[in-house]
């Protein structure tokens, strides 16, 4: 049988609070088992022999510790991700938005930045780009740098394109980027109105008001009570009458914001807030 656990709960618990008393991480709400696969895999990925030597490099090792938290985050994502959720956004959302002389746009854990592309994709197609600003953070600093740089595999452009298709894109897809060896630059246009920017979601406050956040697959990744204190955050966040995106498996029903939203009439996981 494969051995999937080098070290136990407890000794996850130990290392994660280690992260948070001396580099201020405050992992120690994320889902247990999530966390538990993760950390477990990065041990044996960096070969260690106990967990008193990994302990002892979290510890000790301010660069390691850099590497621990881009490690155990996760950070998979790719363009117009869920395309019927795009087609949603650009139906019923970007609409509104257009009513807007300025827009204020949030993604929060943007990853490597594809779906932060995506958006300004729609958004230029609409001619709303031009007045839109688009905050997109992340805890995780070497993504953030992917993502500043805009530059993607050129092997996954097909499929890029295809899931652009399929939310409803009409325009060669291949004009928003340029192809070099065996990756694609996308074009600065776009990510002159991104601000890349870190944001830890667990420890930091709201940093402006918005019209729209999009934060899709990050809650899912943290316990009920971390759920909570950041669909707070976004609320706190989020101008009245603005909208928040979620992820296909995350939800605001039965959680204490839920009464100030209204789920738009689609499948996809789109709210508008309704209250103060």
């Amino acid at each position: 049988m494969l051995r999937t656990h080098y070290i136990s709960e407890d000794e996850v618990s130990m290392l994660l609070n280690d992260v948070l008393e001396l580099y201020g991480y405050d992992f120690t709400d994320y889902a247990h088992a999530s966390i538990n696969r993760r950390v477990n895999y990065l041990f044996k990925k960096d070969r260690f022999t106990s967990f008193a030597e990994f302990r002892f490099r979290v510890k000790n090792d301010k660069n390691y510790v850099t590497r621990f938290v881009e490690e155990i985050t996760v950070n998979v994502t790719e363009m117009f991700r869920d395309p019927f959720f795009y087609t949603a956004l650009q139906k019923q959302v970007l609409p509104v938005l257009a009513t807007y002389p300025f827009i204020r746009i949030w993604h929060a854990g943007c990853s490597t930045g594809e779906e932060v592309y995506s958006l300004a994709i729609m958004l230029q197609e609409a001619n709303m780009l031009h007045k839109a600003k688009i905050y997109a953070t992340d805890i995780n600093n070497t993504v953030l740098d992917k993502a500043r740089k805009g530059i993607f595999p050129l092997a996954h452009m097909q499929q890029y394109s295809r899931n652009y298709i399929q939310m409803g894109g009409t325009q060669d897809f291949s004009q928003y980027y340029t192809a070099n060896y065996e990756y694609a630059k996308f074009s600065e246009t776009l990510s002159k109105q991104i601000v890349f920017a870190a944001h830890n979601l667990v420890t930091d406050h709201s940093f402006n008001e918005f019209q729209l956040i999009v934060c899709r697959n990050v809650l899912i990744y943290f316990n009920k009570t971390l759920q909570d204190k950041i669909l707070h955050l976004f609320d706190d966040s989020l101008e009245t009458f603005g909208f928040l995106a979620l992820g296909s498996k995350e939800t605001l029903n039965f959680t204490s914001i839920s009464h100030k939203f209204r789920q738009l009439e689609n499948r996809q996981k789109i709210w508008r807030k309704t209250i103060v």
